[in-house]
């Protein structure tokens, strides 16, 4: 928590010390906003630290990262034009630029890629109290899928379906972010929850500490069938010891957390961001290199897997960045 709350200080202190430099020197500087998640997922704690590392590498740009609804309400806020990035989910992201599932005829064509940046598992989570010890007992229990306009709550009802089950199985249903799940689940007011982000994932930590919870595994022959029918998914092992109390392997399905763009955002800018996440700067580091430092998921942020999963066309800026080092014809 207190490493959040540096990352704003931080951001805000350099947006402040832009504003009093004067108008000559605020002049020369460009904002750019990385909307994220909510506070108790990791988009929140990476895009700030990725904002961080930005700022640092490009003299011209004051980057700051933001709290937000995650990847569907991310994503038409790039449609809207009110965000110049975010992070978003790959699945969701073909959805929106495809104008498929939930943004049918909403399709958001100025969406645009950067880079993937590390693998988002689906984390189902239940009190160890509630009976749930697969995906088969959630039925008739008390279910939050996910906040609205969250790739969670997509996956959710992907997985959901799979089983043959629709809202009308649970004895209730509640649409929250992470943090609320959680909260509801210690309060004994929920069952079970999906957290679809990399772990480990605060949320869960912290609600591990206080309530015996169990991951839920996804049946073999279910997740053969998942990632067959959407080809954004695939097979994933969220190993034992991850959170308190678990002494087994959990077989999920992932996806990759994408950093997308506006398509309106300048050639120029984006370019100079992209080289800023992979090239070393003159202290050494490169932005992913920052991530991989002070964060343990950032680790899993790397060059070779910079368009694994990438199902948008990539920004111009990216795209010759990645050109110029033989990712990319």
């Amino acid at each position: 928590m207190i490493r959040k709350r540096n990352v704003i200080i931080v951001a805000a202190i350099m947006a402040m010390a832009v504003l009093v430099a004067g108008p000559a020197c605020a002049a020369d500087k460009k904002f750019f906003a990385i909307t994220t998640g909510g506070t108790g997922g990791l988009y929140y704690p990476l895009g700030g630290l990725l904002a961080q590392a930005l700022t640092d590498r490009v003299p011209e740009v004051v980057a700051t990262g933001q709290a937000g609804n995650a990847s569907v309400a991310n994503c038409n806020l790039i449609k809207d034009h009110q965000i110049e990035s975010a992070f978003v989910q790959n699945n969701v992201a073909f959805n929106a630029y495809n104008g498929k599932a939930e943004f049918d005829g909403k399709q958001v064509k100025n969406l645009r890629g950067i880079a993937s940046l590390y693998p988002e598992s689906i984390q189902i989570v239940a009190r160890a109290d509630s009976g749930i010890k697969s995906l088969k007992d959630i039925r008739g229990k008390r279910l939050i899928p996910g906040d609205r306009g969250s790739g969670t709550l997509l996956d959710a009802q992907n997985i959901i379906s799979g089983y043959g089950m629709t809202n009308k199985d649970f004895a209730s249903v509640d649409w929250l972010g992470f943090s609320g799940a959680a909260q509801r689940l210690q309060d004994k007011q929920a069952d079970v929850t999906f957290i679809t982000a990399g772990w480990p994932t605060a949320a869960i930590v912290e609600l591990a500490m206080s309530t015996e919870i169990v991951l839920v595994p996804i049946e073999e022959d279910i997740i053969k069938n998942l990632t067959k029918t959407f080809p954004f998914y695939s097979r994933i092992v969220v190993p034992k010891d991850t959170y308190k109390g678990m002494k087994t392997d959990v077989a999920t399905i992932t996806v990759m957390a994408q950093w997308v763009v506006d398509e309106q955002v300048p050639e120029d800018l984006v370019y100079k961001l992209t080289r800023a996440l992979w090239e070393k700067s003159k202290d050494g580091l490169s932005g992913a290199d920052v991530l991989a430092k002070v964060h343990a998921k950032g680790k899993d942020v790397q060059l070779k897997t910079a368009l694994s999963g990438m199902a948008i066309p990539l920004h111009p800026g990216a795209a010759k960045y990645y050109r110029e080092i033989g990712l990319i014809k």
